[in-house]
């Protein structure tokens, strides 16, 4: 066990399974794509330990608090390390996180969509440390998200 997997056992955090469709919706994409030591993230949302979508839905604030759209996002760093562990095997092979892209399904002129991504970074730097997990950021929220989803995170990381 490397150290990045060390670090989510010893926080109780366990990847997901890969993602799989709800019924009626196919992925026809990558989730991951790794292009020389460029490693392209797609969208992910929080999924449960089989790997199917496990929410919040809905819009941040009317819908789904920000609290819970936060953690939202921290648990989406799982399904990412959990793609991106299937297509390089070894988390510990990350040498940055190059830039991270957060979607909030937000409100109508809601304006704490960085607030709300802010779990997604927070842990990434909990788990790699400042060197390694330091990233540039957009936080941007959407009238919709795919599934209605509360956030979407895709990322670009390098190994």
């Amino acid at each position: 066990m490397g150290i990045i997997e060390e670090r989510l056992a010893q926080r109780g955090l366990v990847l997901p399974q890969p993602a799989r469709a709800p019924q009626g919706f196919a992925f026809s994409f990558e989730w991951v794509r790794v292009v020389g030591n460029r490693v392209l993230v797609s969208g992910h949302s929080p999924q449960a330990s089989d790997g199917q979508l496990a929410g919040p839905f809905g819009k941040v604030p009317s819908e789904v608090s920000l609290e819970a759209a936060t953690e939202a996002a921290r648990a989406t760093v799982l399904s990412v390390l959990g793609s991106v562990r299937n297509a390089i095997g070894d988390l510990d092979r990350i040498t940055a996180w190059v830039t991270v892209t957060g979607m909030v399904n937000a409100d109508s002129g809601y304006g704490e969509t960085t607030n709300a991504i802010n779990g997604f970074s927070d842990l990434v730097l909990e788990l790699f440390g400042p060197t390694v997990g330091a990233h540039a950021r957009t936080a941007v929220g959407f009238a919709a998200l795919p599934l209605n989803n509360a956030v979407v995170v895709g990322a670009e990381l390098q190994i």
